[in-house]
């Protein structure tokens, strides 16, 4: 097996170049929504490339994972075959292969200034300053080893001090056993990763599972990782920049606000604090930002969490076909589940549980295999047509939700499940889809054309 394109970024950069899908800025382009707005300006089209940034000699890059095809281009599989590829790579880790030397440690530096050292955006207008958005927050628990890899807005509010959101997750499960003890967690901010680890990190495993190991499944061999210079933490080798340090214990400070995934801005509030210790680089580093709201943003989140999503849905209802996370529903929220001849009941019971997936998901809507779930129209046709809400409504008041959904009380609020599958007892011809025999078969290449000028004196014959 080839590894993956995604396996390399400066690699994935060569191919998005290579098919026109890379722009390059003219130098010097303000870090303060200067580069946030071309990126913008380019999403789903192409990645951005910005030489010197605000006078930085280090260049930022934006927009690698916009687009659900090229997802899959960067794991080697066709489209279609995304989600069962990353659900292999979740059911299949590989684990890492460390290393001695290696080339995110060719520069060490343990005075740290992050804005003087790096090109670190403002995006959105009432942002709070500077964020470092595509950072892979790596913690490790002392006393296991187990890693756990995910990414958080990380507002830099000194030097080598950086405010974090942490949402109930497992980053923040492995920090409050460390505060609980009265000790900080040792932690790894790794920015400038392939896009296949940038893909890993967002898988929804269990507590004791590394994402990294996702990534060597997705490439098909480990994933070279080495110990950091100041901390027990791996972090992979090939990396671009490495931010060494520690969540501090019983330190809150505040943060926000900030440009979320919901379109919306997640509001100021006290916050935990991350102390860094060492950056460690490359020689001439790339530095990575992610866009808040922008479609690598939406994305990264929701073309994981399907896959996890199909995985665990799958286990307990073999009906289960696909799912999809709407754009509309910001990639978090709305889930589209596709079921096969569902028992009489079974497609409740797949919403509830679907429900139970994630606290993200908010609305569940069931659908049959002849409803496409990568189509907002075929699923909203099949809630016009097959849906009554005195009978296919669910509704769970007082649940955990996203804290970043602004309707919610701060997290708790209703969520909502849709059946709208065909009944099982429906007649055969009721619920029977209108259909033109032999649409898909004709050559309309040839049985067409342009019409022209004359077209009057063409239908005379």
């Amino acid at each position: 097996m080839s590894v993956p394109v995604g396996a390399s970024l400066r690699g994935w950069l060569d191919h998005l170049g290579s098919r026109d899908r890379l722009v390059m800025a003219q130098p010097g382009v303000d870090l303060r929504f200067g580069v946030a707005g071309i990126a913008n300006r380019f999403d789903g089209a192409a990645a951005t490339l910005f030489p010197q940034p605000g006078g930085h000699a280090v260049p930022v890059v934006s927009g690698l994972l916009s687009d659900r095809a090229w997802m899959a281009e960067a794991m080697g599989v066709p489209q279609d075959g995304l989600i069962e590829r990353y659900r292999h790579a979740c059911l299949e880790p590989v684990p890492s292969r460390e290393v001695g030397e290696a080339p995110c440690q060719q520069s060490v530096r343990k005075d740290v200034d992050l804005t003087a050292m790096l090109p670190i955006p403002t995006h959105n207008e009432h942002d709070h300053g500077a964020y470092i958005t595509a950072g892979l927050l790596i913690a490790r628990r002392p006393d296991t080893g187990v890693q756990n890899v995910s990414i958080h807005r990380l507002q830099v509010s000194g030097p080598n001090r950086l405010g974090a959101l942490l949402l109930p997750r497992h980053t923040l499960a492995f920090f409050h056993d460390r505060e609980s003890a009265g000790a900080d967690l040792e932690i790894a901010i790794v920015i400038g990763v392939d896009p296949l680890t940038l893909m890993a990190s967002q898988a929804i495993v269990p507590i004791d599972h590394d994402e990294l190991e996702i990534s060597g499944a997705l490439r098909g061999e480990p994933l070279p990782v080495t110990r950091c210079v100041t901390n027990e933490v791996r972090v992979p080798a090939d990396a671009e920049i490495v931010l060494e340090g520690r969540l501090l214990a019983q330190v809150r400070e505040p943060e926000g606000p900030f440009g979320e995934f919901p379109q919306y801005y997640g509001q100021r509030a006290e916050r935990h604090v991350i102390e860094v210790d060492a950056l460690t680089s490359r020689e001439s580093p790339l530095f990575h930002t992610i866009v808040g709201g922008g479609l690598e943003h939406l994305l990264l989140g929701g073309i994981p969490r399907e896959a996890s999503f199909l995985a665990s849905l799958r286990r307990s209802f073999p009906c289960v076909r696909d799912v999809h996370l709407s754009r509309g529903g910001t990639c978090r929220y709305h889930l589209y589940v596709q079921v096969e001849r569902p028992a009489p009941g079974e497609a409740k019971n797949v919403l509830l549980g679907a429900l139970g997936t994630h606290y993200d998901i908010k609305h569940v809507t069931v659908v049959d295999t002849d409803v496409d779930v990568h189509d907002p129209t075929e699923v909203e046709w099949a809630v016009a047509t097959r849906f009554q809400a005195d009978r296919d409504l669910v509704v769970v008041s007082g649940s955990q939700g996203s804290k970043l959904d602004p309707s919610t009380a701060e997290g708790v609020g209703a969520k909502m499940g849709l059946d709208a599958t065909v009944a099982v007892d429906a007649p055969p011809m009721k619920f029977t889809r209108i259909a033109v025999p032999g649409q898909q078969e004709l050559d309309v290449g040839a049985l067409t054309a342009p019409a022209t000028a004359d077209w009057r004196e063409a239908c005379r014959g």
